[in-house]
């Protein structure tokens, strides 16, 4: 009989982090309702042999290459046949009970595609995490930020954002729980986004698709964050620039997307100022090329919804970007 949940962990040469993290994720997630899944993504660094060998009651998708963390996931999730699957981060540290609110509550909600926990983090557990934090908004220019974290400006827990479930733009893919079937039917996460900002674009699909995306802080998890790529790497950089272009132009309706998008474009024009003035040619060129990149790829996309459903999600009529250059506030509450 298959499990009602099904949390998987996509790994590419992170023996080290599995060997850190799985102990926990294994003691505290698999259940009678629950499997914990690793997908390999092609790993050379005997990930796979140290996972049967020390972890046999974690099941293994072996996959023959390196596909990126969207194709690796769609992949993985093809494979499996659970009602809810867990899309979470090798580099989490789940606490006991981390699931078991988040699959309560899309129980009793069928009108909800997507949740996140509260994220913190690993390294400093009285603070937010970068990615995610306590659920994810848009800015009238489709800058993400959360509630816990303005750009580079992350907030102190002090419980406030505990409290009922509430309503968010997106969830984090460090640590994101959906219904199988609505992530297949949308296409799951794009596979031209390659890594970065994919997660976003999935929720702003399930936003246009009628469903809603929340937030649980009677969940929570403890994320390392930059395993993959550290904040400032060039490209990194040129991911989240590139990919924010693109999720904003699919997920709009083409009236408003171009409208938004020219706006979006002079004020990313500042983000490549700033690096020039700091001396970062690095990361100002990856602007730069991430934007040369949009205008080639966006040709790939032709259809957009008809209704404009992010601009009336929470918080998409604040500016993240003059509340925190301009008003040098710390925080943008919705």
């Amino acid at each position: 009989m298959v499990k009602k949940l099904g949390v998987i962990i996509l790994n590419w040469n992170g023996r080290k982090l599995l060997e850190k993290f799985l102990p926990a994720a294994s003691e505290h997630t698999i259940s009678a309702e629950c499997d914990l899944i690793v997908a390999d993504n092609g790993s050379d660094d005997s990930s796979v042999q140290w996972l049967r060998t020390s972890h046999p009651e974690v099941k293994v998708i072996e996959l023959d290459k390196n596909y990126g963390f969207s194709e690796g996931y769609n992949r993985a999730i093809r494979e499996t046949d659970y009602e809810y699957v867990v899309l979470l981060n090798s580099d989490v540290e789940v606490t006991k009970g981390w699931w078991q609110p988040m699959l309560e509550f899309m129980e009793r909600h069928h009108d909800v595609g997507a949740v996140q926990p509260k994220i913190l983090a690993y390294n400093d557990k009285s603070m937010f995490e970068y990615a995610g934090a306590a659920g994810g908004y848009l800015d009238n220019l489709g800058y993400p930020y959360c509630r816990g974290r303005l750009f580079d400006s992350i907030e102190k827990d002090n419980g406030q954002y505990d409290g009922p479930e509430v309503d968010v733009c997106w969830a984090s893919g460090a640590c994101l729980m959906t219904r199988r079937s609505l992530y297949l039917e949308l296409g799951g996460l794009d596979n031209k986004f390659f890594a970065h900002m994919e997660e976003i674009d999935l929720c702003c699909r399930i936003l246009n698709a009628g469903y809603r995306v929340c937030a649980i802080s009677a969940s929570k998890v403890y994320h390392v964050g930059g395993a993959s790529l550290s904040q400032g790497n060039p490209k990194k950089t040129y991911l989240n620039f590139r990919n924010n272009l693109l999720l904003l132009h699919k997920n709009l309706p083409q009236r408003k997307g171009k409208r938004v998008l020219f706006i979006r474009r002079l004020a990313d024009t500042l983000a490549f100022a700033m690096f020039l003035v700091k001396g970062d040619i690095p990361n100002a060129r990856a602007i730069i090329r991430a934007h040369n990149d949009f205008r080639k790829m966006r040709k790939e996309y032709t259809t957009f919804p008809d209704t404009d459903t992010l601009s009336r999600q929470p918080g998409a009529n604040k500016s993240a970007i003059f509340a925190r250059y301009i008003k040098r506030k710390k925080s943008l509450l919705p």
